[in-house]
């Protein structure tokens, strides 16, 4: 190990602070070099290497959009920073979760640049860095070298130190910083000390909510906004949940780019609710807007663990607070899909209304939105 960098780990296993290290794709030489330094077990609380794409799903608890991305790096530090709480002491410092998602020179050709990302997810603040290398500069052991100091300057920024370890870049070859910082409310639910925070428009009760992630929001999403509003008589309600059932959790940066696609005055609540059956205690009474996708996904005992007594339970206490759902039909790839097309437990389909298609039709997705960038 170079002095540099073993002087360098012994400033930071003397400063405050403990973190969770991610590492995928690139950079595990910042593995080593935390834990070989004496005092490891002054920063480190834990370190995984989620390396093929089974593992990152797993670690996410959903598949991301790409594998090698800063989003992803975000969310994997999202989910380091919780591990990190569990973790810890209660007499700790200021814990932090660190990530890296890295696509480096291999034994086969790659498309586009050789890139680094390196994600912090502090209880206040995300923070990430992005780097694209010049293609065929450097062997794989030199871009590595540079991963593995961006991972301890971050790791260096965590624990609250101004020293940095110089990365040896070319001109051509800028990083680039982001940083959000959060209000209390957004802090409070994505640490779970709250369920649920109105945090746009005014905190009132909910009788119409419009849940879903609005990644990003599209015209088919505006559309049944206004139509649920005339066919409800009541002002809509957003509700974007940072706990989903198969998709990774969100980060402030997240939250904060969602949060721009709504008017000032459009209520939007933030919630860990990641079901149905959560969201109907915070909405007692109120009626969801769907699309016929996310009725499909309800009804679906898979989510139940395969168990459909436990699905029946469930939908039985949605409907058991006065909760009920307005669907809009979408085309599913294999034609257009309406509410007679479900096979419901009787107990969902008594409690679900359906806006005709002649009403409706937007076949579009927010999935394929992102795939055309």
């Amino acid at each position: 190990m170079p002095e540099a960098i073993h002087q360098f780990v012994e400033l930071i296993h003397r400063a405050p602070g403990r973190v969770v290290l991610v590492v995928s794709g690139g950079g595990s030489g910042a593995i080593g070099s935390l834990l070989t330094v004496p005092g490891a077990s002054r920063t480190v609380l834990e370190v995984e290497v989620p390396y093929c794409q089974r593992a990152m799903v797993d670690y996410l608890g959903g598949r991301p959009d790409q594998f090698c991305s800063i989003a992803t790096s975000r969310a994997l530090a999202v989910r380091a920073l919780h591990r990190a709480h569990d973790q810890a002491e209660s007499d700790d410092a200021a814990v932090a979760g660190i990530a890296c998602t890295a696509g480096l020179k291999t034994d086969r050709p790659r498309r586009g640049g050789h890139r680094a990302h390196v994600a912090m997810q502090t209880d206040e603040r995300t923070v990430s860095y992005s780097l694209t290398l010049v293609k065929d500069r450097r062997d794989r052991h030199a871009e590595e070298q540079i991963v593995e100091r961006m991972i301890l300057n971050t790791v260096a920024e965590a624990s609250g130190l101004a020293e940095r370890l110089g990365l040896g870049l070319d001109r051509d070859e800028p990083v680039e910083r982001a940083e959000t910082i959060a209000p209390p409310a957004w802090q409070d639910v994505l640490l779970g000390r709250r369920d649920v925070a109105c945090v746009r428009g005014h905190d009132e009760q909910a009788h119409a909510v419009f849940s879903g992630a609005f990644n990003p929001m599209h015209i088919g999403h505006r559309r049944m906004t206004a139509l649920a509003r005339e066919i409800l008589g009541e002002r809509v309600h957003f509700e974007i949940s940072l706990v989903n059932v198969d998709k990774p959790p969100m980060d402030y940066a997240e939250i904060e780019g969602r949060l721009a696609q709504f008017d000032p005055d459009q209520p939007v609540w933030l919630s860990r609710a990641a079901t149905f059956e959560e969201k109907s205690q915070l909405f007692p009474g109120a009626t969801f807007v769907v699309g016929i996708d996310t009725l499909r996904r309800i009804a679906d005992p898979r989510y139940y663990g395969q168990d459909d007594e436990a699905r029946n339970d469930a939908i039985e206490r949605i409907a058991s607070r006065g909760c009920q759902f307005l669907v809009f039909g979408r085309d599913m790839g294999t034609g257009f899909m309406r509410l007679g097309d479900l096979d419901l437990p009787e107990t969902l389909a008594k409690i679900c209304r359906e806006v005709p298609s002649d009403h409706f039709r937007e076949d579009i997705s927010s999935t394929e939105l992102r795939r055309r960038g």
